[in-house]
């Protein structure tokens, strides 16, 4: 893996996140993958997915999961709940150049292999 692979975070159970997937790969691009429920990312790393992402930071959440564990949009910080409750990310997650989109629709993520590259830094 070097700076320059992209790297999904998916979930293997969600059809959004196969199709992802298979559209990358359609594209050209063979991404690292990265479970996120069997490898949850960290706080830090959270941190750093939220300053490249292309969406605010709170679609992270998927509202139809986190609703009903009690999460309340305003009132939880997204990053504390995503490391207590990495089920109720949004996903899949593309990471590509610096930037970083959900794909939903899977579609979206090829945007990121669009613009010139401004940094190397995935992760």
């Amino acid at each position: 893996m070097t700076a320059a692979d992209p790297i999904i975070l998916h979930n293997p159970r969600c059809s959004k996140s196969r199709q992802t997937l298979a559209l990358l790969r359609e594209a050209g691009h063979e991404p690292v993958i990265r479970e996120y429920l069997k490898e949850p990312l960290s706080r830090d790393e959270l941190q750093r997915l939220g300053a490249q992402l292309i969406h605010p930071i709170s679609d992270l959440v998927r509202g139809n999961d986190a609703r009903p564990l009690g999460f309340v949009a305003g009132q939880h910080d997204v990053l504390e709940w995503l490391v207590e409750h990495p089920q109720t990310m949004q996903r899949p997650v593309v990471i590509a150049r610096g930037r970083a989109a959900i794909g939903r629709p899977p579609e979206s993520t090829l945007t990121l292999f669009d613009e010139p590259n401004t940094t190397d830094e995935t992760s």
